[in-house]
C-alpha cells in the first residue's frame, strides 16, 4: 500500500501539464474595437448580446434558486458537479433531481470523481431509482493497480459547475452541493462564494460545455430540442461563456485572463481562493500596477488545504512590492471566484487562479461586458474588504520559520494544488 502511495504522489507530479509558453501578449485595450475579435479569438468563445445575468450570493441566495428552477424542469436537466457530499443539501438537490426524473424529465447528472469520491451511496441510488442518469467524470477503477499509468486520469478534473433547466435557464459558479456552502458568507467553516444565473443565447455554450463532459465520460452526444432550443434575447448583457479542457490541449481561461488583464488601464479586482500565479501571470498583474492600474488581490485567510495556503502566501512579496494590494478574508472560508476590470468587464466561474486550474481541470466562467454587472461585483468586492485583513510586504517579510519551511517543502508540488 505505501508502494502505490508513492508511485501515485510520482504519477502525478511527472504527469502535471502546464500552461502554453506566452512570451508576447497583444497591446489591446478593453473597450476599443479591436478587444472583442482578440479574446474570442484566444478563447475560441462567441460574445453574444441579449442575456440576462443575475449574480448569486452564498448558499443563502443560490441553492433557494436553483432548487426553484430544477422544480420548474419540463424536459431537461443537465447537471456538472465538482464537490457533492452528504448531508441536508444534498438530499435536497437529490430529491429535486429524483422527482423531476419520476415526472419523466431526463436528467444527466456528471460528478467529478475526485470531488465527488464520497457521495453517500443512498443519495446515488436516490437519483439512479427514479430514473436519473448519474455518471463520474474519469473514474479510477481497479485496473489501476494492475495498470499504474491510469492513474493519471485521476490527476484531470471536471471542476466545472454547471445546471441547465430545459436548455433555457443555467447556472455556473463556484459551489459546491455541501451544507459547508450555505448561509451568508459571513459564518466560520461555511464558504462564501459568487455565483450567475443566466439566461438568453449564452446558455446554449454553457450547455455545450456540459456536452463536451459528458460526451468524452459516457460516448453519449445530447442534442434536440429539449436541450438546445431557439433562445431569443432576454436581456441586454454582451456575455460570453469561456470553458478550457487541458487534457486536450486547450488553455482559454488563462488566455482570457492574461489578456484581460494586460488590457486594463484603470483598476483590476480579483477574488480567488487558491492564488498561485505563475511567472507570466505575475508580471502581467506587475505591469498594470507599474502602468498606473490599481491592482487588489483577495484571497482566503483560511481555506481547506493548509499546503494551498502557505503556496499562495509564498508569492505575495514580489506583487507586494510592486504595488499590488493584497486582503485575506477573515470570517469565513473565501471561494469566490471573480475578477472586474476597469469597471466594464467581469468574470464568474469555477477557474481558480493556479496552474491546476489553468493547465490540468476542465474549468467554466461566464464572462460580461456589462456596466452595470461590473459595478455590482466591485461593490460585493468592496464589501468583502470590509470583513478582510490588508497584508503589507512588511508583515509578508517578517512570516516564521516554520512558514518559511513550509512553503519550501510546498514547491515541489505547487503546480499540482
Amino acid at each position: 500500500m505505501r508502494y502505490l502511495k508513492w508511485l501515485f504522489a510520482v504519477l502525478l507530479i511527472f504527469g502535471c501539464a502546464k500552461v502554453v509558453s506566452v512570451g508576447q501578449i497583444p497591446p489591446v485595450t478593453l473597450g476599443e474595437p479591436t478587444f472583442f475579435p482578440t479574446i474570442e479569438a484566444h478563447t475560441d468563445a462567441q460574445i453574444m448580446a441579449g442575456n440576462r445575468i443575475g449574480v448569486l450570493l452564498n448558499g443563502d441566495e443560490t441553492f433557494p434558486v436553483m432548487l426553484r428552477d430544477i422544480q420548474s424542469a419540463k424536459q431537461t436537466i443537465t447537471f456538472s458537479q465538482y464537490l457533492y457530499e452528504g448531508g441536508s443539501l444534498a438530499r435536497q438537490f437529490a430529491e429535486a433531481f429524483a422527482e423531476r426524473c419520476r415526472a419523466g424529465v431526463k436528467a444527466n447528472i456528471l460528478l467529478d470523481s475526485h470531488g465527488s469520491g464520497k457521495t453517500p451511496g443512498e443519495i446515488i441510488a436516490l437519483m439512479r431509482d427514479a430514473g436519473c442518469h448519474v455518471e463520474y467524470f474519469r473514474r479510477v477503477e481497479a485496473p489501476a493497480i494492475i495498470f499504474p499509468w491510469k492513474l493519471l486520469d485521476y490527476n484531470y478534473r471536471s471542476h466545472r459547475r454547471i445546471l441547465v433547466i430545459d436548455g433555457r435557464v443555467g447556472f455556473t459558479g463556484g459551489y459546491g452541493i455541501a451544507d459547508s456552502w450555505s448561509g451568508d458568507g459571513r459564518t466560520p467553516q461555511h464558504w462564501r462564494d459568487t455565483n450567475a444565473r443566466i439566461e438568453g443565447p449564452a446558455v446554449k455554450f454553457l450547455q455545450a460545455g456540459f456536452a463536451e463532459s459528458w460526451l468524452e465520460t459516457t460516448s453519449i452526444a445530447i442534442g434536440g430540442e429539449g436541450y438546445f432550443p431557439a433562445l431569443q434575447p432576454i436581456g441586454n448583457v454582451f456575455a460570453q461563456i469561456v470553458r478550457s479542457s487541458p487534457a486536450g490541449g486547450s488553455f482559454q481561461t488563462y488566455m482570457l485572463f492574461l489578456i484581460t488583464i494586460n488590457s486594463a488601464r484603470k483598476s483590476i479586482w480579483i477574488t480567488n481562493p487558491y492564488f498561485i500565479p505563475d511567472d507570466v501571470m505575475t508580471e502581467a498583474l506587475l505591469k498594470a500596477a507599474a502602468r498606473g492600474v490599481r491592482v487588489v488581490v483577495l484571497t482566503p485567510g483560511e481555506i481547506d488545504s493548509q499546503l494551498t495556503y502557505t503556496a499562495s502566501r509564498s508569492h505575495y512579496g514580489p506583487l507586494l512590492q510592486g504595488g499590488v494590494q493584497i486582503f485575506e478574508y477573515q470570517t469565513a472560508l473565501m471561494h469566490a471566484k471573480t475578477m472586474v476590470v476597469d469597471g466594464i468587464w467581469a468574470t464568474i466561474g469555477s477557474t481558480n487562479f493556479d496552474n491546476r486550474s489553468f493547465a490540468l481541470n476542465q474549468e467554466l466562467n461566464v464572462t460580461m461586458y456589462d456596466a452595470a454587472l461590473a459595478r455590482r461585483l466591485e461593490d460585493i468586492f468592496q464589501e468583502d474588504l470590509k470583513h478582510s485583513k490588508n497584508i503589507t510586504y512588511e508583515e509578508w517579510s517578517s512570516r516564521s520559520i516554520f512558514e518559511r519551511l513550509f512553503e519550501f517543502f510546498a514547491f515541489p508540488v505547487k503546480e499540482l494544488l
